[in-house]
């Protein structure tokens, strides 16, 4: 969220789909929502070549609980997000794989079944231009992790980190 980017220098693109359900607004009497969210992805890594293996695309699932704090000014809203949760992928995503390649050239573990993080800002484009309709229609920045938390997951102590942004819709 520093914005120290290093991308994988082979072009990977992550799409998500999430959905959520609210389960509680102003949570202690704060501007604080907490919602049950639940997502796919998308890896699209067809084609890259690692180590003499050809990568193929890859499907993850999350499970995740995300709390947003709302943050109202000047007629304005943003939102700061953090969400913790599970994942589930379908291979080991290529930049995982990367992560964890030690300086002799063999891997470290790695795993399908991983630790999910998820921070993020946004704000409501609606309030902002001033258009009713759209209000409650969120743009934004998310940083998409998965890891092992130092081991404490199938013994994993990488992980990867995808920069999204994003567009959410509140009904």
């Amino acid at each position: 969220m520093a914005g120290d980017w290093h991308p994988y220098p082979e072009k990977t693109t992550a799409f998500n789909l999430d959905g959520g359900y609210r389960l509680s607004h102003n949570t202690f009497s704060w501007p604080l929502d907490i919602y049950l969210k639940g997502g796919l992805s998308y890896f699209d890594e067809k084609g890259v070549l690692f180590q003499g293996k050809r990568y193929k695309d890859v499907l993850e699932a999350t499970f995740y609980i995300k709390a947003y704090l709302k943050l109202d000014f000047w007629q304005n809203r943003v939102r700061l997000g953090a969400g913790e949760g599970l994942s589930l992928a379908q291979e080991i995503p290529v930049v995982e794989v990367v992560d964890a390649t030690n300086g002799e050239g063999t891997v470290d573990p790695t795993a399908k079944f991983l630790n999910y993080l998820d921070f993020s800002i946004d704000f409501d484009v609606g309030r902002l231009i001033r258009v009713k309709s759209m209000q409650e229609l969120y743009l934004g920045y998310t940083l998409k992790h998965r890891s092992g938390v130092f081991g404490l997951f199938n013994g994993v102590h990488g992980g990867s980190n995808y920069n999204m942004f994003t567009l959410e819709k509140n009904f």
